[in-house]
């Protein structure tokens, strides 16, 4: 009897652990289908590849089923699915399908669809699929870019080189810059005695400055400005001594300001010399002075003029140039060759000429037409001028016997600064058919006025 209980108990142990590990593995287990807490669904994809029988069907990265089935249906892979009965499934529901990792697991996520469309019905078809990407997608997408990059360096190659610097933007754009860069090395190897009188000169108007300013003598800067400053503030309190007695109605003027009459008569003179004051001031009035260097030549151009607006959209110019190309006499001189041969050398010479330009300028928007005289002959010039006028492109056409063609631009640097850079005689009609490259300056009254009242003197 003792032993009939003890293996009762025994088999009874075994049946509850039996039932405690059949319990816990459908709790662990992302199949649903245990006990009929679920519901199924499927849907058809093109590739199932990385999806087995039994993988995890997750919603918002949680396991709410699991894969039951997977089969051919159509040329396409039907995918049947348990699910939670819990999960509401709609009929815009979607699954797409997802990397676990780079080693080509996959899983299932399932998006339940728009809260208020109708429900899906039960073992019904899922038709929004959406295929999340693959390690293959991300090869050939690395494939199609190093093929792009690929071509990229054979296009720069070819560009570079000296058969292909013709066939492309980039090869031409580089060819150019070299071309630049050369001529600009020629010029400056050709005008280095030039540009050395130049620094010559900047540096001995700098070295004039410094002695002026640090001149010690009893004529020198600091004291004559001491003394200028002891006189000022006498001045100063002279007029003080005057501007009281006016106040207090002393003397003529201060009788003749204490009087409302004269007042009167004096505030109508004033009124009427304001209005001619006015009128005047409306004028605006500049200073041009520019010098740029001609290459054929070998000699700098220089000219100065003085410039009158009295409107927006009109002015006139009147200037004095120096031109050292003015005369250009050629001789040609006739030299026999050793074989009874004879050849003839062309020689050009150059005389420095004065010449005047006399011109009217009417304005239309960023436009300027210009005729008049110009360096000693009838001429006409058109400007335009752009980036908020710091670069005007000009033209200029004059002696119409000789037509003479001169194009240059001018880009104002600051205050008044401005370089310059054109071709002479386009043309050659003169043969004095040369580049040149300076710079100017241009001060109008404004600037004058500026000056005049920031000088020590």
């Amino acid at each position: 009897m003792g032993l009939g209980l003890a293996e009762f108990k025994v088999g009874a142990l075994v049946v509850a652990i039996s039932g405690l590990i059949a319990f816990m593995s459908m709790q662990v287990s992302d199949d649903p289908s245990y006990m009929g807490r679920s519901r199924k669904a499927w849907f058809l994809l093109p590739n199932a590849s990385g999806l087995i029988k039994g993988s995890a069907i997750k919603s918002a990265g949680i396991p709410v089923g699991a894969i039951q089935e997977i089969q051919l249906q159509d040329g396409q892979a039907r995918i049947d699915i348990t699910i939670q009965a819990s999960l509401p499934l709609t009929r815009s529901a979607q699954v797409e399908l997802r990397s676990n990792g780079i080693l080509g697991d996959k899983h299932i996520e399932i998006f339940p669809g728009v809260l208020g469309d109708p429900e899906l019905e039960s073992d019904g078809q899922i038709l929004n699929v959406k295929d999340g990407g693959s390690m293959d997608d991300v090869l050939g997408q690395v494939g199609e870019l190093a093929t792009s990059l690929k071509d990229v360096a054979k296009n720069l190659q070819e560009a570079v080189s000296d058969d292909g610097t013709d066939k492309h933007i980039l090869g031409r754009i580089v060819k150019n810059i070299e071309k630049l860069s050369g001529d600009l090395a020629q010029v400056t190897s050709e005008n280095k005695e030039q540009i050395g009188e130049i620094v010559d000169q900047v540096h001995n108007i700098t070295s004039t400055m410094d002695e002026l300013v640090n001149d010690e003598s009893e004529k020198g800067f600091k004291k004559t400005w001491k003394n200028a400053m002891v006189r000022i503030d006498s001045s100063l309190k002279n007029i003080d001594e005057i501007t009281t007695k006016i106040n207090n109605g002393e003397g003529t003027i201060g009788k003749l300001i204490s009087d409302e009459q004269t007042a009167e008569d004096v505030s109508s003179a004033i009124e009427g010399i304001s209005g001619l004051v006015d009128s005047a001031s409306k004028v605006s009035t500049g200073i041009d002075f520019n010098s740029y260097y001609l290459n054929e030549v070998g000699a700098a151009k220089t000219a100065i003029g003085v410039t009158i607006q009295p409107g927006l959209d009109r002015y006139y110019y009147l200037g004095i140039i120096t031109d050292p190309a003015g005369v250009v006499e050629i001789t040609d001189t006739e030299t026999s060759g050793t074989s009874g041969s004879s050849f003839i050398t062309e020689t050009k010479t150059f005389h420095s000429r004065t010449k005047i330009t006399a011109l009217y300028g009417k304005n239309f928007f960023n436009w300027t037409l210009r005729g008049g005289l110009i360096e000693d002959k009838g001429g006409l010039g058109i400007d335009y001028r752009m980036f908020y006028d710091k670069l005007t492109a000009s033209v200029e056409a004059f002696d119409f016997e000789k037509v003479q063609v001169r194009t240059y631009l001018n880009y104002k640097v600051f205050s008044g600064f401005y370089i310059m850079a054109g071709y002479n005689d386009a043309f050659n009609k003169r043969n004095a058919q040369s580049v040149f490259a300076g710079a100017g300056l241009f001060l109008t009254n404004d600037d004058l006025k500026l000056l005049l009242t920031s000088s020590p003197f």
